[in-house]
């Protein structure tokens, strides 16, 4: 009997037909929610999963009416699982994420999702949803029936890989403090402006930080302009004013976006209470070139709790005195001369409103006068805060010689890191005043600048009128002169001794009679002379300060020494004023006499203090030199 097949032929047919099943046996087709109640605000997760599809598995994820689709994404990953003997076994798992947000609330349903391959269709069980309005906290786990993880059975990453659909549990605290503050807003998701603080509650006085940011997803051209909001109640300090778009990388609930600070400002609260931080606007530019597409769009508002400083406080005390602050004294010299001044530098710094906060006032007994301060500010802002110092400069003179001590200063402040009041102090200085080598008449004398302009512009080596002389003399003959006595001159030269003679002797008359004038006669000569030397001072008006002012106090000092026939160039001012008292000089010309010399000193010494015209200070100098009729 003839045999039709053998047993290689079956085991060939046997592995045809193994080929010819289809590869869709053993797909996996399913979707889920990683929560099923959620508020209208609240973004939350579909994932659509296809373990080992087809090459040609087309994929329609749901698109419903009641939800809004923010972001969508799409992964695949593949696992090899050795069994003991047996074959490898391959699996692919591919994962569609998106990201959704309730339109209303309600109970609302997420229609299947849809896979085609090969002239086959599967459908997914639709995810049945409760959404309520606003927000909606997200259920803690529960132990029970989880979904199953395609997964399961992929062996842990080599090397400390990590998963790369598990969360970023190592993102920065701050970066999650702002996620937690961010709202995407409808229907402008990929491109919208958000404002943030950084505290919500303070104190008066402490500072919150505003910052202005623009989230997107699409490319950015330029901002046109932007609109920061009102901000009453708050006195505000600039941070960060980027000049150039630059933008980082942030997740939001997430949705990447790429974000770019417009602006960062410090606000300090002057009163407390709720106070309201409006909304900001700005104008954005986005795409390239012709394709760009110009859009406004505005932020949020926002709300600060403000609370009033504890009981228990210094009386009077500001809202700029919140933060943390030290107090300094820096001191030019603590031994002086007589006549010299000495710089007191007030320091304050720290960190809080540095551009409000005042120093504590410089003290001093009445043998220093002390003059008005200079104030000069240094703010050096970080990334987040305000800080700086404040530094006020006195000047001070001392009025006779003697040690004496500039007491301590002492600053209350509120420090909201710890809750309490605290108080920065200074320690005593002491100074020495000496008595000075001589009085103002030592001073060094300024040169007028028109005398050096003069010598500056004298021209030098110049020929005379007549040129250079020839190198040989040309002799003339010319017929014998007549004699001498014989010429017109002769007796008027003989006789001109004589004349001399009777000319000197009627000079030293004249001036005989005139060395011994009456009191008023040298009163008016002493007016005149001051009313040269006040000339001289007014062509320096012009000039520097310390050369006008110096000519105009010796124009006064040389009057009142030859007024009251001593020397008073070395002597105080009380001093000077008790010898005018003694020489019969009524109160009120002593008090101009001490105005103008008081004024002199502050014009030398004192840095920015000229406050008064110098045109003034000239009309009452020549009123104290020609006014005097005693």
């Amino acid at each position: 009997m003839r045999r039709t097949g053998s047993g290689h032929a079956a085991l060939a047919a046997l592995a045809l037909w193994l080929v010819a099943v289809p590869a869709w046996a053993s797909i996996e087709f399913y979707q889920t929610a990683d929560r099923t109640e959620v508020g209208t605000e609240d973004v939350f997760q579909l994932t659509v999963v296809v373990v080992d599809p087809p090459d040609n598995a087309q994929v329609q994820t749901p698109s419903p009416e009641d939800f809004e689709v923010l972001s969508s994404s799409q992964s695949t990953q593949r696992s090899i699982e050795m069994s003991g003997g047996g074959p490898p076994v391959i699996q692919t798992v591919r994962k569609h994420v998106l990201l959704m947000r309730a339109n209303r609330p309600g109970s609302l349903t997420i229609p299947p999702a849809v896979l085609t391959a090969g002239g086959r269709t599967w459908r997914t069980e639709p995810v049945k949803m409760t959404a309520r309005r606003g927000h909606v906290e997200p259920p803690r786990p529960q132990a029970g029936r989880q979904p199953p993880d395609p997964f399961r059975n992929f062996p842990a990453p080599l090397g400390g890989m990590q998963d790369p659909f598990a969360d970023n549990e190592d993102a920065e605290p701050d970066d999650r403090r702002q996620q937690e503050d961010v709202r995407i807003p409808r229907g402008d998701s990929d491109l919208f402006l958000r404002a943030t603080i950084d505290k919500k509650q303070v104190y008066v006085g402490e500072q919150v930080t505003l910052s202005l940011y623009i989230y997107s997803r699409v490319d950015l051209s330029s901002v046109d302009a932007v609109t920061m909001p009102k901000l009453e109640g708050f006195w505000s300090e600039d941070v960060e004013s980027p000049t150039q778009l630059t933008g980082e990388q942030r997740v939001v609930n997430g949705i990447p976006y790429r974000t770019y600070l417009l602006r960062r400002r410090a606000l300090f609260p002057v009163k407390s209470g709720t106070l309201a931080v409006t909304a900001a606007e700005a104008d954005i530019t986005t795409g390239f070139l012709f394709a760009g597409h110009r859009v406004h769009r505005v932020s949020n508002a926002l709300d600060v709790e403000v609370k009033p400083l504890p009981p228990g406080g210094p009386k009077g005390m500001s809202s700029a005195q919140v933060g943390q602050w030290d107090l300094s004294l820096e001191v030019s010299q603590t031994r002086v001369e007589l006549g010299q001044p000495v710089t007191v530098k007030v320091i304050l710094e720290g960190a809080g409103n540095v551009k409000n906060v005042t120093p504590p006032r410089l003290e001093a007994p009445p043998a220093l006068k002390v003059y008005d301060p200079t104030t000069t500010d240094k703010v050096v802002p970080d990334k987040w805060r305000i800080q700086g110092r404040r530094v006020q400069e006195y000047l001070v003179m001392a009025q006779r010689t003697g040690t004496f001590s500039l007491p301590p200063l002492e600053f209350p402040y509120f420090d909201p890191r710890t809750g309490r009041y605290e108080v920065a102090r200074t320690e005593p200085v002491e100074l020495t005043v000496e008595p000075g080598a001589g009085g103002v008449s030592s001073a060094p004398v300024v040169p007028s600048p028109t005398h050096v302009t003069d010598a500056a512009a004298e021209q030098k080596n110049v020929l005379t009128a007549n040129g250079l002389r020839p190198l040989r003399y040309q002799a003339r003959f010319e017929e014998p002169a007549a004699a001498v006595w014989q010429r017109p001159f002769f007796v008027p030269v003989v006789l001109s001794p004589l004349g001399l003679l009777f000319a000197l002797g009627l000079v030293g008359l004249v001036r005989g009679r005139l060395s011994n004038p009456d009191e008023l006669s040298r009163n008016r000569q002493r007016a005149k002379a001051a009313r040269k030397r006040l000339a001289e001072a007014e062509k320096l008006r012009e000039g520097s300060s310390s050369a006008f002012y110096g000519e105009v106090e010796k124009a006064v000092l040389n009057f009142l020494e030859a007024r009251l026939h001593a020397p008073v160039g070395g002597l105080t001012r009380d001093a000077l004023d008790a010898k005018l008292s003694e020489a019969g000089v009524d109160a009120e010309r002593r008090q101009r006499v001490r105005f103008v010399l008081e004024a002199c000193d502050t014009g030398r010494f004192a840095p920015g203090a000229e406050a008064a015209a110098r045109e003034r200070i000239l009309d009452d100098a020549a009123a104290v030199m020609e006014g005097w009729d005693k």
